[in-house]
């Protein structure tokens, strides 16, 4: 099972002619392509799969995302499960 993560925005630029963003998740900024998501501006939310934003979303949709996501891990790691089993 493959999901997108939410992730703020933090800086755009452009490389390879492609929209590319640096973005943050929780502490952990990775880069992205921001070619579907034309609109998107510095401090807006966005859905991240395999590299490429496939989203905008709101800062309160996307702490509802990252809190369920918290909560599943959570509940791996009170059954024992290693990363592997709950990812």
């Amino acid at each position: 099972m493959c999901l997108g993560v939410p992730g703020k925005i933090v800086e755009i630029y452009e490389a390879g002619g492609l929209p590319m963003g640096k973005i943050d998740f929780g502490g952990v900024t990775r880069e992205a392509c921001l070619a579907y998501v034309p609109d998107a501006q510095v401090g807006e939310y966005t859905v991240i799969h395999v590299g490429f934003a496939i989203s905008q979303l709101s800062e309160e949709e996307a702490q509802k995302t990252l809190d369920v996501l918290r909560e599943i891990a959570d509940i791996g790691e009170e059954l024992g499960l290693t990363p592997e089993e709950t990812g």
